[in-house]
């Protein structure tokens, strides 16, 4: 009889799926061409990825109602409620800052991995009226009050507000991401589908200008705001934060939440043709030098990936990458300047 040693043996899926990952080519990358025939392609590819082409997700009427309204040193903060699909509903908080024109330009601000929405506008999540410090630049709103620029902060689905909170040790963004792909969906194609949603309220309101709808957030705020950059039509202005290297990189080698993971993604396309989607939309990729969990070597690759779709789309001075000294955080001053600089 043959005695085999245990370290013959290859016991590790994790590392099989690594491997595999390296050696995969998405089928789907940007290789040159016509840029608008790509895009259609793979927005076509990453919707049906994503699951938000298939029912039972259906508009409905938005029947949007609000909390409660307050002053803010720098404008108003109204916090509202509207009904995205039949059987849910998204809380938001829309600021306005003083003496503002209109119609007004408009961003969204989107928190990622954290106790929710309320950090963008530095209050307790329990008790909105208190004002709390906030690190690492997540006050997103307020700063974007002081720059005289309206928000909505919505609270995506599995985070803050609108978390799972009945099973143990788990992030309450596992459970919503593990059930929606059972039923055929993705937890972030649902956030992309709420982000879109809320476009249909601002459009009603009337007062804000539809050709100036910005999205930004940090982590999976990022990674929502540059799917949704690529995805949507109606956002026009994008600034991702800490979401952004090579999937290789990062999603695939690094312990991630499962919000993350799209099934197939990386058969089709890698980081960089997601955030080419955008094109010729003013986008801004922040990135933390030090960040852990997204690799700058590989976001400076990917990003000159992302700079020759934009070169051949006409817009290279579109397409701008803010990289700061530290990590997984946002950075407004040096951010803010390089977006405000395209809005004008």
């Amino acid at each position: 009889m043959t005695h085999f040693n245990q370290n013959d043996f290859q016991f590790d899926p994790v590392r099989l799926l690594e491997q595999q990952a390296q050696v995969v080519e998405p089928k789907l990358r940007y290789r040159g061409g016509d840029v608008a025939a790509w895009q259609t392609r793979l927005k076509a590819k990453l919707r049906e990825l994503l699951g938000l082409d298939r029912k039972p997700v259906q508009r409905c009427d938005l029947d949007v109602r609000t909390l409660w309204k307050r002053e803010h040193s720098h404008g108003f903060i109204e916090k509202i409620v509207f009904a995205s699909e039949v059987g849910y509903q998204v809380p938001a908080y829309v600021s306005i800052p003083h003496r503002t024109k209109r119609p007004m330009p408009i961003f969204f601000c989107l928190q990622g991995h954290s106790s929710g929405m309320h950090n963008s506008i530095a209050v307790e999540k329990e008790h909105e009226d208190r004002p709390i410090e906030v690190d690492g630049d997540r006050d997103f709103a307020v700063a974007c009050l002081k720059r005289g620029i309206p928000t909505i902060c919505i609270e995506q689905r599995g985070f803050g507000e609108c978390e799972d909170g009945r099973h143990g040790t788990y992030r309450g963004c596992h459970n919503p991401s593990v059930l929606a792909m059972m039923v055929g969906r993705t937890l972030l194609g649902d956030r992309i589908f709420d982000i879109d949603r809320a476009i249909d309220y601002l459009e009603s309101r009337g007062d804000i200008d539809m050709s100036r709808v910005g999205v930004m957030g940090n982590s999976g705020g990022g990674t929502a705001s540059m799917f949704a950059g690529g995805l949507l039509d109606r956002v026009t202005h994008v600034m991702p934060s800490c979401c952004f290297s090579t999937f290789k990189a990062s999603i695939m080698s690094v312990n991630h939440c499962m919000c993350n993971y799209v099934p197939g993604l990386l058969l089709y396309a890698e980081a960089a043709d997601v955030a080419g989607l955008a094109a010729p939309k003013p986008l801004v990729i922040v990135n933390g030098d030090a960040d852990p969990i997204f690799p700058i070597a590989e976001a400076r690759q990917s990003f000159d990936q992302l700079k020759a779709i934009y070169r051949a789309a006409g817009a290279e001075d579109r397409c701008c990458h803010v990289v700061c000294d530290g990590g997984h955080r946002f950075y407004a001053a040096q951010a803010w300047p390089a977006m405000l600089g395209m809005m004008a």
